[in-house]
Protein backbone atom coordinates (compact mmCIF):
# COMPACT_ATOMS: atom_id res chain seq x y z
CA UNK A 1 0.00 0.00 0.00
CA UNK A 2 1.33 3.37 -1.00
CA UNK A 3 1.44 6.79 1.12
CA UNK A 4 -1.81 7.87 -1.34
CA UNK A 5 -3.78 4.74 -1.02
CA UNK A 6 -2.99 4.61 3.53
CA UNK A 7 -4.16 8.10 3.31
CA UNK A 8 -7.39 7.21 1.82
CA UNK A 9 -7.90 4.16 3.91
CA UNK A 10 -7.72 6.23 6.94
CA UNK A 11 -10.11 8.68 5.42
CA UNK A 12 -12.34 5.88 5.00
CA UNK A 13 -11.67 4.59 8.48
CA UNK A 14 -11.91 8.23 9.92
CA UNK A 15 -15.60 8.70 7.80
CA UNK A 16 -17.23 5.45 9.63
CA UNK A 17 -16.35 7.33 12.64
CA UNK A 18 -17.79 10.46 11.75
CA UNK A 19 -21.09 9.12 11.08
CA UNK A 20 -21.89 8.46 14.67
CA UNK A 21 -20.75 11.71 15.69
CA UNK A 22 -23.58 13.99 16.50
CA UNK A 23 -24.95 17.17 14.81
CA UNK A 24 -23.77 19.50 17.96
CA UNK A 25 -20.41 17.76 18.08
CA UNK A 26 -19.99 18.65 13.90
CA UNK A 27 -21.17 22.18 14.85
CA UNK A 28 -18.83 22.80 18.11
CA UNK A 29 -15.79 21.01 15.12
CA UNK A 30 -16.71 23.48 13.01
CA UNK A 31 -16.48 26.16 15.66
CA UNK A 32 -13.22 25.21 17.16
CA UNK A 33 -11.95 25.27 13.41
CA UNK A 34 -13.29 28.93 12.77
CA UNK A 35 -11.66 29.95 16.03
CA UNK A 36 -8.45 28.23 15.31
CA UNK A 37 -8.42 30.01 11.51
CA UNK A 38 -8.56 33.35 13.22
CA UNK A 39 -5.76 33.19 15.88
CA UNK A 40 -3.37 31.52 13.39
CA UNK A 41 -4.20 34.08 11.29
CA UNK A 42 -0.63 35.58 11.10
CA UNK A 43 1.01 31.63 10.17
CA UNK A 44 -1.37 31.05 7.29
CA UNK A 45 -0.53 34.83 5.80
CA UNK A 46 3.06 33.96 6.34
CA UNK A 47 2.78 30.73 4.46
CA UNK A 48 0.40 32.48 1.69
CA UNK A 49 3.56 35.02 1.17
CA UNK A 50 5.97 32.43 0.03
CA UNK A 51 3.36 30.99 -2.14
CA UNK A 52 2.52 35.11 -3.36
CA UNK A 53 6.43 35.22 -4.10
CA UNK A 54 6.97 32.19 -5.97
CA UNK A 55 3.58 33.04 -8.09
CA UNK A 56 5.13 36.31 -9.43
CA UNK A 57 8.05 34.89 -10.03
CA UNK A 58 7.05 32.05 -12.24
CA UNK A 59 4.75 34.48 -13.73
CA UNK A 60 1.51 33.90 -12.79
CA UNK A 61 -1.46 36.10 -14.45
CA UNK A 62 -3.17 38.60 -11.81
CA UNK A 63 -6.71 37.01 -12.23
CA UNK A 64 -4.83 33.36 -10.53
CA UNK A 65 -2.65 35.99 -7.98
CA UNK A 66 -5.87 37.46 -6.92
CA UNK A 67 -7.60 34.13 -6.53
CA UNK A 68 -4.45 32.79 -4.60
CA UNK A 69 -3.63 35.92 -2.03
CA UNK A 70 -4.88 35.87 1.44
CA UNK A 71 -5.37 39.07 3.54
CA UNK A 72 -7.00 39.20 7.14
CA UNK A 73 -10.21 39.98 5.82
CA UNK A 74 -10.43 36.79 3.35
CA UNK A 75 -9.38 34.60 6.52
CA UNK A 76 -12.12 36.23 8.59
CA UNK A 77 -14.10 35.80 5.73
CA UNK A 78 -13.51 32.08 5.86
CA UNK A 79 -14.02 31.51 9.80
CA UNK A 80 -17.49 33.31 8.99
CA UNK A 81 -18.02 30.80 6.25
CA UNK A 82 -17.41 27.83 8.89
CA UNK A 83 -19.94 29.35 11.30
CA UNK A 84 -22.39 29.83 8.92
CA UNK A 85 -21.89 26.07 7.76
CA UNK A 86 -22.54 25.17 12.34
CA UNK A 87 -25.49 27.38 12.03
CA UNK A 88 -27.26 25.22 8.73
CA UNK A 89 -29.28 22.38 9.83
CA UNK A 90 -27.73 19.41 9.07
CA UNK A 91 -29.31 16.99 6.50
CA UNK A 92 -27.62 13.91 7.49
CA UNK A 93 -30.71 11.72 9.22
CA UNK A 94 -33.33 13.88 6.90
CA UNK A 95 -36.21 12.31 5.99
CA UNK A 96 -36.62 13.01 2.01
CA UNK A 97 -39.63 11.01 1.65
CA UNK A 98 -41.52 8.25 2.74
CA UNK A 99 -45.26 5.74 2.34
CA UNK A 100 -46.52 2.46 2.15
CA UNK A 101 -46.34 -0.21 0.41
CA UNK A 102 -49.57 -2.49 -1.06
CA UNK A 103 -47.72 -5.00 0.74
CA UNK A 104 -47.16 -3.27 4.01
CA UNK A 105 -43.98 -2.02 4.11
CA UNK A 106 -43.22 1.37 5.07
CA UNK A 107 -40.89 2.40 3.12
CA UNK A 108 -38.27 5.82 4.41
CA UNK A 109 -35.67 7.53 1.64
CA UNK A 110 -33.22 9.40 3.91
CA UNK A 111 -30.14 11.39 3.51
CA UNK A 112 -26.81 10.04 4.24
CA UNK A 113 -23.54 10.91 3.45
CA UNK A 114 -21.74 10.38 0.09
CA UNK A 115 -18.44 9.16 2.40
CA UNK A 116 -14.99 9.70 1.57
CA UNK A 117 -14.97 12.88 -1.15
CA UNK A 118 -11.42 13.88 -3.30
CA UNK A 119 -10.93 17.14 -4.49
CA UNK A 120 -8.55 18.17 -6.94
CA UNK A 121 -8.38 22.36 -7.61
CA UNK A 122 -6.45 25.40 -8.38
CA UNK A 123 -4.60 28.05 -6.86
CA UNK A 124 -7.68 29.35 -4.35
CA UNK A 125 -6.63 28.72 -0.68
CA UNK A 126 -10.34 29.25 0.40
CA UNK A 127 -11.51 26.07 -1.56
CA UNK A 128 -9.17 24.05 1.13
CA UNK A 129 -11.51 25.68 3.91
CA UNK A 130 -14.76 25.39 2.05
CA UNK A 131 -14.60 21.44 0.94
CA UNK A 132 -13.44 20.41 4.81
CA UNK A 133 -16.23 22.84 6.40
CA UNK A 134 -19.28 21.65 4.14
CA UNK A 135 -17.79 18.15 4.10
CA UNK A 136 -17.76 17.99 7.92
CA UNK A 137 -20.84 19.04 8.16
CA UNK A 138 -22.21 16.46 5.82
CA UNK A 139 -21.23 13.70 7.63
CA UNK A 140 -18.09 13.53 4.72
CA UNK A 141 -14.10 12.96 5.19
CA UNK A 142 -12.29 14.83 2.16
CA UNK A 143 -9.30 14.28 0.49
CA UNK A 144 -7.72 17.84 -0.37
CA UNK A 145 -5.47 17.82 -3.59
CA UNK A 146 -4.29 21.75 -4.42
CA UNK A 147 -2.00 22.89 -7.03
CA UNK A 148 1.40 23.38 -6.32
CA UNK A 149 1.35 27.29 -6.17
CA UNK A 150 -0.92 27.07 -2.88
CA UNK A 151 1.00 24.20 -1.62
CA UNK A 152 2.47 26.63 1.41
CA UNK A 153 -1.03 27.73 2.15
CA UNK A 154 -2.89 24.87 1.72
CA UNK A 155 -0.38 23.28 4.16
CA UNK A 156 -0.84 25.35 6.84
CA UNK A 157 -4.45 25.92 6.84
CA UNK A 158 -4.99 22.28 6.83
CA UNK A 159 -2.43 21.84 9.87
CA UNK A 160 -4.82 24.13 11.75
CA UNK A 161 -7.92 22.79 11.05
CA UNK A 162 -6.55 19.42 11.88
CA UNK A 163 -5.18 20.82 15.00
CA UNK A 164 -8.18 22.15 16.17
CA UNK A 165 -10.15 18.88 15.83
CA UNK A 166 -8.23 16.76 18.41
CA UNK A 167 -9.77 18.49 21.09
CA UNK A 168 -13.65 17.63 19.40
CA UNK A 169 -15.61 14.19 18.92
CA UNK A 170 -14.62 14.67 14.85
CA UNK A 171 -11.73 12.84 14.01
CA UNK A 172 -8.74 14.69 12.70
CA UNK A 173 -8.39 12.20 10.24
CA UNK A 174 -11.53 13.32 7.85
CA UNK A 175 -9.32 16.00 6.50
CA UNK A 176 -6.28 15.03 5.20
CA UNK A 177 -3.87 16.92 2.63
CA UNK A 178 -2.20 15.35 -0.46
CA UNK A 179 1.21 17.33 -0.61
CA UNK A 180 2.19 15.70 -3.63
CA UNK A 181 1.48 17.57 -6.69
CA UNK A 182 2.69 15.97 -9.57
CA UNK A 183 1.08 14.64 -12.07
CA UNK A 184 1.64 11.33 -10.86
CA UNK A 185 0.05 12.09 -7.50
CA UNK A 186 -3.02 13.56 -9.27
CA UNK A 187 -3.19 10.31 -11.33
CA UNK A 188 -2.92 8.10 -8.43
CA UNK A 189 -5.57 9.83 -6.83
CA UNK A 190 -8.54 10.19 -9.28
CA UNK A 191 -7.96 5.83 -9.94
CA UNK A 192 -8.37 5.82 -5.93
CA UNK A 193 -11.38 4.03 -6.76
CA UNK A 194 -11.14 1.59 -3.27
CA UNK A 195 -11.38 5.06 -0.85
CA UNK A 196 -12.66 7.65 -2.62
CA UNK A 197 -16.51 8.12 -3.33
CA UNK A 198 -16.64 11.23 -5.56
CA UNK A 199 -14.04 13.01 -6.93
CA UNK A 200 -14.71 17.20 -7.94
CA UNK A 201 -12.22 19.19 -9.74
CA UNK A 202 -12.26 23.13 -9.48
CA UNK A 203 -10.02 24.81 -11.55
CA UNK A 204 -9.43 26.11 -15.30
CA UNK A 205 -11.12 24.02 -18.29
CA UNK A 206 -7.77 22.14 -18.93
CA UNK A 207 -7.92 20.91 -15.32
CA UNK A 208 -11.71 20.33 -15.22
CA UNK A 209 -11.01 18.23 -18.45
CA UNK A 210 -8.28 16.21 -17.27
CA UNK A 211 -10.27 14.94 -14.37
CA UNK A 212 -13.60 13.84 -16.40
CA UNK A 213 -11.30 11.94 -19.26
CA UNK A 214 -9.10 9.80 -16.67
CA UNK A 215 -10.63 9.85 -12.96
CA UNK A 216 -12.09 6.38 -12.43
CA UNK A 217 -13.89 7.45 -9.79
CA UNK A 218 -16.98 8.92 -9.73
CA UNK A 219 -16.81 12.83 -10.90
CA UNK A 220 -18.91 15.41 -9.70
CA UNK A 221 -17.94 18.49 -12.60
CA UNK A 222 -17.68 21.95 -11.65
CA UNK A 223 -17.50 23.51 -15.21
CA UNK A 224 -15.66 27.11 -16.12
CA UNK A 225 -18.04 29.90 -16.42
CA UNK A 226 -18.70 31.94 -19.58
CA UNK A 227 -21.54 33.58 -18.06
CA UNK A 228 -23.66 35.87 -20.73
CA UNK A 229 -25.68 38.94 -19.71
CA UNK A 230 -28.52 39.76 -22.43
CA UNK A 231 -29.87 43.50 -22.29
CA UNK A 232 -33.38 43.11 -24.25
CA UNK A 233 -34.85 46.69 -25.65
CA UNK A 234 -37.18 47.44 -22.66
CA UNK A 235 -34.25 47.28 -19.83
CA UNK A 236 -34.30 50.07 -17.71
CA UNK A 237 -30.91 51.83 -18.58
CA UNK A 238 -29.10 52.30 -15.07
CA UNK A 239 -30.42 48.57 -13.71
CA UNK A 240 -28.50 47.38 -17.55
CA UNK A 241 -25.19 50.10 -16.30
CA UNK A 242 -25.33 48.24 -12.77
CA UNK A 243 -26.12 44.75 -13.15
CA UNK A 244 -23.12 44.64 -16.19
CA UNK A 245 -20.64 46.61 -14.01
CA UNK A 246 -21.12 44.37 -11.06
CA UNK A 247 -21.28 41.60 -13.00
CA UNK A 248 -17.64 42.05 -15.16
CA UNK A 249 -15.98 44.37 -13.12
CA UNK A 250 -16.58 43.20 -9.26
CA UNK A 251 -14.38 40.34 -9.11
CA UNK A 252 -13.78 39.22 -13.05
CA UNK A 253 -11.31 36.25 -11.85
CA UNK A 254 -14.23 34.19 -10.75
CA UNK A 255 -16.50 31.66 -12.47
CA UNK A 256 -19.81 33.77 -11.88
CA UNK A 257 -18.03 36.85 -13.20
CA UNK A 258 -19.87 37.52 -16.57
CA UNK A 259 -17.88 36.94 -20.20
CA UNK A 260 -20.19 38.52 -22.46
CA UNK A 261 -23.06 40.78 -23.42
CA UNK A 262 -25.55 40.35 -25.80
CA UNK A 263 -27.54 43.62 -26.41
CA UNK A 264 -30.73 43.50 -28.24
CA UNK A 265 -30.93 45.55 -31.39
CA UNK A 266 -33.98 47.66 -30.23
CA UNK A 267 -32.66 48.73 -26.73
CA UNK A 268 -31.71 52.43 -27.00
CA UNK A 269 -28.58 52.93 -24.97
CA UNK A 270 -26.07 50.68 -26.16
CA UNK A 271 -23.73 53.20 -26.28
CA UNK A 272 -23.76 54.12 -23.06
CA UNK A 273 -23.83 50.83 -22.02
CA UNK A 274 -20.25 50.20 -23.93
CA UNK A 275 -19.44 53.60 -22.23
CA UNK A 276 -19.67 52.76 -19.13
CA UNK A 277 -17.99 49.53 -19.41
CA UNK A 278 -14.71 51.42 -21.03
CA UNK A 279 -14.86 53.88 -18.22
CA UNK A 280 -14.34 51.42 -16.12
CA UNK A 281 -11.31 49.92 -17.36
CA UNK A 282 -12.90 46.96 -19.52
CA UNK A 283 -11.44 45.92 -22.95
CA UNK A 284 -14.32 45.23 -25.16
CA UNK A 285 -14.47 42.33 -27.80
CA UNK A 286 -16.81 43.24 -30.35
CA UNK A 287 -18.65 42.32 -33.42
CA UNK A 288 -18.89 44.97 -36.34
CA UNK A 289 -22.17 46.29 -35.08
CA UNK A 290 -20.39 46.90 -32.07
CA UNK A 291 -17.35 48.35 -33.22
CA UNK A 292 -19.35 50.35 -35.46
CA UNK A 293 -21.13 52.29 -32.21
CA UNK A 294 -17.70 52.20 -30.46
CA UNK A 295 -14.61 51.57 -32.62
CA UNK A 296 -12.34 51.57 -30.17
CA UNK A 297 -13.55 47.90 -29.21
CA UNK A 298 -10.87 45.13 -30.48
CA UNK A 299 -12.30 42.84 -33.13
CA UNK A 300 -14.68 39.69 -31.64
CA UNK A 301 -14.37 36.22 -33.11
CA UNK A 302 -15.59 32.42 -32.46
CA UNK A 303 -12.56 32.38 -30.08
CA UNK A 304 -14.11 35.35 -28.17
CA UNK A 305 -17.63 33.85 -27.89
CA UNK A 306 -16.10 31.08 -25.97
CA UNK A 307 -13.71 32.55 -24.17
CA UNK A 308 -13.40 32.89 -20.01
CA UNK A 309 -11.53 35.59 -20.27
CA UNK A 310 -11.41 35.76 -15.91
CA UNK A 311 -9.80 39.50 -16.53
CA UNK A 312 -11.26 42.75 -17.51
CA UNK A 313 -12.41 41.62 -21.40
CA UNK A 314 -15.12 41.59 -22.34
CA UNK A 315 -17.24 40.24 -25.90
CA UNK A 316 -19.84 41.96 -26.87
CA UNK A 317 -22.65 41.18 -29.67
CA UNK A 318 -25.54 43.03 -30.78
CA UNK A 319 -28.23 40.39 -31.69
CA UNK A 320 -32.06 41.02 -33.32
CA UNK A 321 -34.17 39.85 -30.87
CA UNK A 322 -34.11 36.98 -27.80
CA UNK A 323 -34.42 34.09 -29.88
CA UNK A 324 -31.04 35.22 -31.12
CA UNK A 325 -29.66 35.56 -28.10
CA UNK A 326 -30.70 32.20 -26.73
CA UNK A 327 -29.41 30.43 -29.68
CA UNK A 328 -26.01 32.29 -28.84
CA UNK A 329 -26.16 31.31 -25.57
CA UNK A 330 -27.05 27.56 -26.56
CA UNK A 331 -24.02 27.42 -28.92
CA UNK A 332 -21.42 28.73 -26.59
CA UNK A 333 -22.63 28.96 -22.95
CA UNK A 334 -20.85 26.42 -20.79
CA UNK A 335 -24.47 26.11 -18.47
CA UNK A 336 -23.26 27.73 -15.66
CA UNK A 337 -25.05 30.90 -15.07
CA UNK A 338 -27.02 33.02 -17.80
CA UNK A 339 -28.71 37.03 -17.02
CA UNK A 340 -31.68 38.40 -18.75
CA UNK A 341 -32.09 42.18 -17.73
CA UNK A 342 -35.80 43.04 -19.13
CA UNK A 343 -38.86 44.70 -17.56
CA UNK A 344 -40.70 42.41 -20.46
CA UNK A 345 -42.12 39.32 -18.01
CA UNK A 346 -43.14 37.44 -21.22
CA UNK A 347 -39.32 37.54 -22.22
CA UNK A 348 -38.15 37.11 -19.10
CA UNK A 349 -40.34 33.73 -18.43
CA UNK A 350 -38.85 33.12 -22.39
CA UNK A 351 -35.39 33.34 -21.50
CA UNK A 352 -35.60 31.37 -18.14
CA UNK A 353 -37.54 28.50 -19.05
CA UNK A 354 -35.27 27.72 -22.74
CA UNK A 355 -31.71 28.59 -21.80
CA UNK A 356 -30.10 25.64 -20.24
CA UNK A 357 -27.79 26.60 -17.42
CA UNK A 358 -27.61 25.93 -13.65
CA UNK A 359 -28.69 29.32 -12.65
CA UNK A 360 -30.85 31.64 -14.95
CA UNK A 361 -31.46 34.98 -13.48
CA UNK A 362 -33.63 37.30 -14.32
CA UNK A 363 -32.20 41.07 -12.94
CA UNK A 364 -29.54 39.97 -10.74
CA UNK A 365 -26.08 39.91 -10.85
CA UNK A 366 -24.20 36.80 -12.40
CA UNK A 367 -22.16 37.09 -8.89
CA UNK A 368 -24.97 35.65 -6.78
CA UNK A 369 -23.78 32.01 -8.15
CA UNK A 370 -22.56 31.50 -4.96
CA UNK A 371 -23.18 28.84 -2.04
CA UNK A 372 -22.70 32.13 0.71
CA UNK A 373 -24.96 34.48 -1.46
CA UNK A 374 -27.38 31.47 -1.83
CA UNK A 375 -27.49 30.56 1.64
CA UNK A 376 -25.35 27.48 2.33
CA UNK A 377 -22.29 28.96 4.29
CA UNK A 378 -20.18 27.88 1.82
CA UNK A 379 -19.37 25.78 -1.58
CA UNK A 380 -17.31 23.11 -2.63
CA UNK A 381 -17.90 24.48 -5.80
CA UNK A 382 -20.47 25.17 -8.86
CA UNK A 383 -21.98 22.12 -10.83
CA UNK A 384 -22.44 22.43 -14.46
CA UNK A 385 -23.51 18.89 -15.13
CA UNK A 386 -26.68 17.30 -14.69
CA UNK A 387 -26.19 14.68 -12.04
CA UNK A 388 -28.11 14.61 -8.74
CA UNK A 389 -26.25 18.30 -7.46
CA UNK A 390 -26.37 21.29 -9.91
CA UNK A 391 -25.20 24.94 -9.41
CA UNK A 392 -23.43 25.76 -5.94
CA UNK A 393 -22.70 22.43 -4.35
CA UNK A 394 -23.75 23.01 -0.37
CA UNK A 395 -24.44 20.33 2.54
CA UNK A 396 -27.36 18.74 0.64
CA UNK A 397 -25.64 18.39 -2.58
CA UNK A 398 -23.11 16.13 -0.08
CA UNK A 399 -25.53 13.77 0.70
CA UNK A 400 -26.89 10.69 -1.49
CA UNK A 401 -29.59 9.07 0.16
CA UNK A 402 -30.25 4.74 0.78
CA UNK A 403 -33.99 3.62 1.21
CA UNK A 404 -34.94 2.10 5.19
CA UNK A 405 -37.81 -0.65 4.46
CA UNK A 406 -39.93 -1.52 7.68
CA UNK A 407 -42.01 -4.30 7.50
CA UNK A 408 -43.26 -7.24 9.60
CA UNK A 409 -42.22 -10.10 8.39
CA UNK A 410 -43.67 -9.72 4.61
CA UNK A 411 -42.28 -12.28 1.63
CA UNK A 412 -42.52 -11.35 -1.66
CA UNK A 413 -44.83 -14.29 -3.26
Amino acid sequence: MNQIEEMGAALKKAQRTLETVSTEQKNQALCAIAAHLEANTEAILAANAKDMAAGREKGMSDSLLDRLLLTKERIAGFADGVRQVADLPDPVGQIIESWQTKAGLRIEKVRVPIGVIGMIYEARPNVTVDSAALALKSGNAVMLRGSASALQSNKTITAVMKEALTKTAVPADCIALLEDVTHEGAEQMMHLTEYLDVLIPRGGAGLIANVVQNAKVPVIETGVGNCHIFVDESAKPDMAVSLVLNAKTQRPSVCNAAETLLIAKGYPEKEELLQSLADAGVTLHGDEAVRALFPSALPAGERDYAEEYLSLDMCVKIVADLQEATSHIERYGTGHTELIVTENSENAAYFMKHVDAACVNHNASTRFTDGEMFGFGAEIGISTQKTHARGPLGLKELTIYKYLVHGGGQIRE
